[in-house]
Parts: structure tokens; sequence; C-alpha cells
């Protein structure tokens, strides 16, 4: 069993497309998106039609939800939340119900246990698993999971950690990676005959150039387009 993960895709179309060329060369079993689908980029409405062509198993992560059920407050401040506000206009009934229609998380059952594949925490897309606890921690969000391996989105930086015989991992970014190197984060899974599970991180290259030009043209923050074009936020 093979499969590709991607997180954090951030309404950046270019970056998915390379990501899913990437699974493909990869030849894949499968391919999972883990939330945020949308926030800061500038293609929603194409990134989410592309998901849903592709009929790729996709997980909400907070910025998803936020847009899907309108949880957006009566006062947007801040980078993130002007760009969902921006985000919600930019979507029709048909892109709304795809986001609400999504599963809070994918698991697969595999030889040698389960993997789960989640945003944020079991009861808080928004958290983000603290990677660096103590074992007995991870261990006890993977007790209320029931899972052996577990895939946790939200920091945009590729990382995993041995916990007992599982594994905690993140998948980094598509289209919004902050490891400090410009591209599209792709976690590669696959499961040997041993039923041991082998990681690998690909880092794919994408004309970003083009993300950076519908971002100015959008008027959306150029903030964005700097971390963007550095993998990282500026300074």
């Amino acid at each position: 069993m093979r499969l590709a993960i991607l997180a954090e895709i951030h309404a950046n179309l270019p970056a998915l497309e390379a990501a899913l060329q990437a699974a493909r060369h990869e030849s894949v079993d499968q391919v999972w998106a883990v939330g945020d689908l949308v926030g800061y980029g500038p293609h929603p409405r194409q990134v989410l039609r592309r998901l849903d062509k592709e009929g790729i198993p996709c997980v909400p992560g907070s910025a998803d939800l936020k847009v899907a059920f309108a949880m957006m407050g009566m006062q947007r401040e801040g980078v993130a939340d002007s760009i969902l506000a921006w985000t919600s206009e930019q979507l029709s009934k048909r892109e709304l119900q795809f986001l609400r229609s999504l599963r809070p998380r994918q698991r697969i059952e595999l030889k040698g246990g389960r993997l789960t594949a989640l945003h944020g925490l079991p009861d808080d897309p928004e958290a983000k698993l603290d990677t660096e606890a103590n074992v007995r921690d991870i261990l006890e969000v993977f007790g209320k999971l029931r899972t052996r391996w577990g895939v946790f989105a939200g920091r945009h930086i590729p990382f995993y950690r041995r916990v007992g015989d599982g594994l905690v991992i993140d998948p980094g970014s598509v289209g919004l990676t902050l490891g400090g190197e410009p591209g599209a984060d792709v976690l590669i899974l696959e499961e040997d005959l041993e039923g041991r599970l082998n990681i690998r991180f690909l880092k794919v290259p994408y004309d970003f150039g083009q993300v950076i030009f519908d971002l100015t043209a959008w008027e959306l923050p150029p903030i964005v387009a700097e971390v963007i074009r550095l993998g990282r936020y500026p300074g």
C-alpha cells in the first residue's frame, strides 16, 4: 500500500497540480488531502473543484470549517481572517456543500495497524498537536483515535517522530510551506511486507510566479506572496 498525503493546500492551484503530478509519478494507490484546503491562496474555487473531480478523500481544517459554516464573526481582522472573508465570497453553493460534506478524519486498516489522518486534534481542528510533548500525552491522543500511526496537519513543516511502536507525522504544506524552502510538500507513506510504515517527504517545485500574480490581481495581502516565494515568513 502506497499513499500520498497532501495538507495545507490553502487555495494554491499550481502547487496542488504539482503535488498531484508527483503523486502520480510515485504510482500511489490513494491520495488524501488533510485540510486546510482553502485560506491564504487565490484559487479556492478551482482547488475545491479539482479535488472533487479527482475524488480525493479530504479532511477539513479550521479554515475550511470557518468558511463552510460562516464561523467568522462580525469583525474581521488580520491577514488570515480577511482572506477567509474574501474566500467565502468566491465560493458557490457547490463548493460550500463540498466543504460541509467532509469527514473529520480519514483512516485505513493496514497490515501493521490503523493509520489515521486529521487536521489538528480529534476534538479541535484549530488546535495543533504538540509534537514535542511527552510520549504519554501523544499516546493518549492515539488511544482516543484507536490508531497506531497518526498524521496531524497544522504546522506547515514536514515532521515525523517515533512514539512507541507508532509514528506521529505532519505532512507539511502543499500551498504555504514554512520549512524554509519554497515548493509543495508531499508525504509518501508505504507499508512494507513486514507491516512497517516507511516515510518519505517530497519537495516539489512549481511555478509560484503565477500564484503571486493572482494574489496581486485580487489585491490580497502581499505577505502571503512573500511566504510562498521564500518558503517561510520573511525576517
